[in-house]
């Protein structure tokens, strides 16, 4: 019984690895896709409207989803060498938190 069941698991697990890699929805495509259809602001468009207040160089930008909502969480490092964490809607583009690492 046990070696039918991990044969089975085995074999979803191939399918569903093959069919996500033939897919290619890789995280850049997904953001892509986001964009295109304009249910999110262009990562460009985002760094440039806190690039006053927030000058330095992005570190790491992330794209999340949360209750439905998405998310860019940039990481920047300004002219100090303070790290600066925001967290800025995507849709709407309004700046929902900053935080500074010491």
């Amino acid at each position: 019984m046990k070696k039918v069941a991990i044969k089975m698991l085995a074999s979803t697990l191939f399918v569903f690895v093959f069919c996500s890699a033939s897919l290619g929805q890789t995280d850049h495509d997904i953001a892509k896709r986001l964009r295109d259809s304009d249910k999110i602001k262009p990562l460009e468009v985002i760094l440039r409207q806190y690039s006053e207040q927030y000058p330095g160089q992005v570190i790491e930008v992330e794209l999340e989803t949360e209750h439905e909502q998405y998310i860019y969480q940039i990481e920047l490092l300004d002219r100090q060498g303070i790290i600066w964490k925001l967290r800025v809607d995507a849709t709407t583009g309004e700046l929902l938190m900053k935080q500074k690492d010491h």
